[in-house]
């Protein structure tokens, strides 16, 4: 999936939390590697990106590294499978079976 890279997210607060503990909540996934193909590096930021599309342009938050996360104004192509949350996403999670973390099959490498 081709994604670009919107600006370069920040470690700083968001809605009380970083990007990628932001990402974490929402998708009910804990985040090991970089989301882009090709890179093996630990995801250790949030980064904003948009999907390619020319009806979607709304800004999502995937698990980046640093280095994928410095190529502002890129586009990035990440692994298919990625959940993709929405930014702008203020509604809790919903509880339940469902709302314990897993493992993202990123991290599980079972997408290469």
């Amino acid at each position: 999936m081709r994604v670009r890279n919107l600006n370069g997210g920040k470690k700083n607060a968001y809605s009380g939390a970083t990007l990628l503990a932001h990402w974490e909540r929402y998708s009910r996934q804990v985040a090991h590697e970089c989301f882009v193909i090709g890179c093996k590096h630990r995801a250790s930021i949030g980064g904003h990106v948009q999907k390619d599309s020319p009806t979607d342009k709304n800004w999502y938050v995937v698990p980046l590294c640093e280095e994928c996360n410095a190529k502002t104004g890129h586009d990035l192509d990440i692994w298919d499978m990625a959940r993709l949350v929405p930014a702008n996403e203020k509604k809790p999670p919903r509880a339940g079976v469902d709302a314990a973390f897993t493992r993202s099959p990123r991290a599980a490498s079972s997408f290469q």
